[in-house]
């Protein structure tokens, strides 16, 4: 599969592919076309990138029995594993700065671990790291368990939290929580950390553990409800 360092074979051949169609632009303006369809501002910025010998493209190692979700968007634009400077800890690292890439805002890219509910079925579950950001849109910790069928049955991943949510910008270590219940027909668990958009995240520090009933669940709004509610339509959200 071709990346951007591909650019200079894709614009010759999208230029001798509109020849044959009776279309005729210059080199110059193909390279142009195939920077803005890798998401560069413009050529200038993909050739400066093509010939930096600096540029840091070394793939990192992955965390035993940890891996990269196939969910994870334009992976080519992000590295995942651990960090060799920061031992301990894991970095997802955005490959691109905003005025290089313009399309990567709402981009993903996950690092992940699943496990069998097992043991954790009917107890609630709490799973605790730290992060560390720079200059990033958000990282964040997230929690999903599962049902046999794949069925999503509880998920927090802290956005849309006024507090203790996902981390933006530049922080220090920052240590966040999320906490699920295990229902009955529980599967599987999976969890991690993720990076939307630019920048670098960092975690270390994960931990899976039971709480009790005195700590409260952070998904409110499960896929399904405890029992009836509202069937005759009397209250509207906020109510």
């Amino acid at each position: 599969m071709r990346d951007f360092h591909d650019a200079k074979l894709m614009a010759k051949s999208l230029r001798e592919g509109l020849v044959a169609y009776g279309i005729n632009i210059t080199h110059s303006r193909c390279l142009e076309l195939v920077a803005k369809q890798f998401g560069f501002a413009d050529w200038n910025v993909l050739a400066a990138l093509i010939d930096d010998p600096n540029r840091t493209t070394d793939r990192l190692k992955l965390p035993k029995d940890w891996y990269v979700t196939s969910s994870t968007e334009d992976a080519k634009s992000y590295r995942l594993g651990l960090d060799p400077a920061t031992p301990g800890a894991a970095l997802i690292e955005c490959l691109f700065s905003r005025d290089q890439r313009q399309d990567l805002a709402e981009k993903f890219a996950v690092l992940m671990q699943s496990v069998h509910a097992g043991s954790y079925v009917g107890r609630r579950l709490r799973l605790t790291a730290s992060l560390n950001t720079e200059d990033a849109d958000l990282g964040t910790i997230w929690m999903r368990v599962d049902s046999n069928e794949r069925r999503g049955l509880r998920f927090d991943n802290m956005i849309g939290r006024t507090s203790n949510g996902p981390l933006k910008g530049s922080t220090a270590w920052t240590e966040r929580s999320v906490v699920l219940d295990v229902p009955n027909d529980a599967a599987s668990i999976h969890y991690g950390f993720f990076l939307r958009g630019y920048g670098k995240v960092w975690a270390r520090s994960f931990r899976l553990e039971c709480v009790g009933a005195d700590v409260a669940p952070t998904a409110f709004h499960s896929q399904y409800l405890e029992g009836t509610s509202n069937l005759d339509f009397t209250q509207a959200e906020g109510c």
